[in-house]
């Protein structure tokens, strides 16, 4: 279909191989269509990228390189896909269902982390430690040897690059699972990782079932760090597994994250902040704006303003909007839709308004409207991810009241206040449970900046310096002098 390879293999140990569990079918989700097939790995095929991930690190091929020469190879990574940025954003749309040029910016999303954590390698460094005149003591920062890293479905390029990145510049080896729904892009991190002249056994990609593969490569004996980004159950049964091995994760999980907006905010400017944070890649983001939490003078104003937003996006095939603007594609499946859509029948049910949206297209494909709620904060829809494009608007009269309906849930990802008023967010910011707060903007930050959650969002952080620590342990040796 659309000019793309009927059928994909997994890559281990420096070459591409079909699964041992068969095929599974990708879907379109713009059009509902097959779209192709792809191997399906089953426990021996991750047992082998396992150990390939095995010989390498022991090998020392990438561990013992100096880390300019590791730093190099992993950029080198982020400019293939730059080089193959048209190839690569058509199939992720493909695949996924975002609109061509939402795409286009993953890819350069991806190849960002790569320049970024390509230019880190040479700076992880270790320290003396003063013992006195007898001793000589310092410490040194050594990979964990192999990563285990479990792909969510939402961002599946950009979610490698981030982990896989910084994991090869500090030296580990990796063995990637890619997400069922949306297993096809990463094949070209694999293709990069050949370019760029890595070792073998030093990136394995396959896709698997989580219950199956997923739970083989979490709980398995040759894997000493994990990384997952993904739900809460599955965060929790793959932190259990690991914990069995004793081996550390880090886990992204969910959120269902405020935007606090005060009378005195810049509202024009918050429309383009609403626009990004709920309705990019149809809202389907760990860190997106779920709830708006408005002031009592300015909620009515702001609800029309938003609804009108959202009534004005054109929904339709990601691969027929190549252009920036206000578009949004596709839900990764239909399942995905329906639950979404059943999340807002039973808000009505519970006495939320819905003041645009909320049902799907008639048309083939996993598509729902732009929605926008009216709810209270006793409403299971103001805690629970949804993870679509539905944003729950609520009211507020005081500033602790506002941080309260903020910190109401048991995620704690990202949170965000908007206002004039610095003294005022800067108050808010300490208050609110997240482990990023935005002012002013939605998604401020970037690459550098440390990201993770409070609570059930997860633990550890990614992105910033503060990832490497992810990847390395510490070793000290302490020398007696004679």
């Amino acid at each position: 279909m659309r000019d793309v390879a009927a059928y994909w293999q997994n890559w281990i140990d420096g070459g591409w191989v079909d699964g041992g569990a068969g095929r599974i079918s990708v879907t379109d989700p713009g059009t509902g269509a097959p779209l192709a097939e792809q191997a399906l790995a089953d426990v021996a095929d991750v047992d082998r990228a396992v150990a390939a991930a095995r010989a390498c690190h022991e090998s020392g091929a990438l561990s013992d390189l100096r880390p300019v020469e590791r730093g190099r190879m992993v950029q080198a990574m982020g400019r293939y896909l730059l080089d193959h940025i048209s190839e690569i954003a058509r199939l992720l749309t493909l695949e996924q269902g975002k609109p061509l040029w939402e795409a286009e910016i993953e890819v350069r999303g991806a190849a960002r982390y790569f320049e970024y954590y390509g230019n880190q390698a040479e700076t992880v460094e270790g320290r003396s430690v003063p013992l006195g005149a007898g001793y000589f003591d310092f410490t040194t920062h050594e990979p964990y040897g192999v990563s285990a890293q479990i792909i969510p479905w939402n961002y599946p390029l950009e979610m490698t690059a981030r982990s896989l990145s910084a994991a090869l510049a500090t030296g580990n080896a990796c063995v990637i699972k890619t997400p069922e729904l949306t297993p096809l892009t990463n094949a070209f991190i694999a293709r990069a990782a050949e370019a760029a002249g890595l070792p073998k056994g030093a990136v394995n990609v396959l896709c698997g079932l989580g219950a199956e593969a997923g739970a083989a490569l979490s709980a398995h004996p040759g894997v000493n760090q994990i990384v997952f980004t993904g739900s809460v159950p599955t965060g929790i049964a793959i932190a259990t597994a690991a914990a069995k091995n004793v081996v550390p994760c880090v886990l992204e999980l969910g959120g269902k994250s405020a935007a606090i907006v005060h009378d005195d905010a810049d509202l024009d400017a918050f429309l383009s902040d609403v626009r990004w944070g709920i309705f990019y890649n149809a809202g389907q983001v760990c860190s997106a704006m779920s709830r708006v939490i408005a002031s009592e003078r300015i909620h009515d104003e702001l609800v029309d303003r938003i609804a009108g937003l959202a009534a004005s996006l054109k929904v339709g095939p990601g691969i027929d909007q190549p252009e920036f603007g206000p578009t949004m594609g596709a839900m990764v499946s239909e399942a995905q839709r329906d639950r979404a859509e059943g999340m807002v029948r039973a808000a009505e049910a519970e006495g939320a308004t819905v003041v645009t949206g909320g049902r799907k297209l008639n048309r083939p494909g996993a598509f729902l409207e732009p929605t926008v709620l009216q709810v209270t904060p006793d409403m299971a829809i103001a805690r629970n991810e949804v993870f679509g494009p539905v944003l729950s608007v609520l009211k507020f009269r005081s500033d602790e009241e506002a941080i309260a309906i903020a910190n109401a849930t048991d995620y704690g990802l990202v949170g965000g206040v908007f206002t004039r008023d610095l003294d005022r967010a800067t108050r808010a910011a300490r208050k609110l449970r997240a482990g990023q707060v935005f002012v002013n903007e939605w998604y401020a930050g970037g690459v550098e900046t440390p990201f993770g959650g409070y609570g059930k969002s997860g633990y550890g952080r990614e992105k910033g310096r503060e990832a490497l620590w992810n990847y390395v342990q510490t070793k000290n040796i302490a020398i007696r002098l004679r």
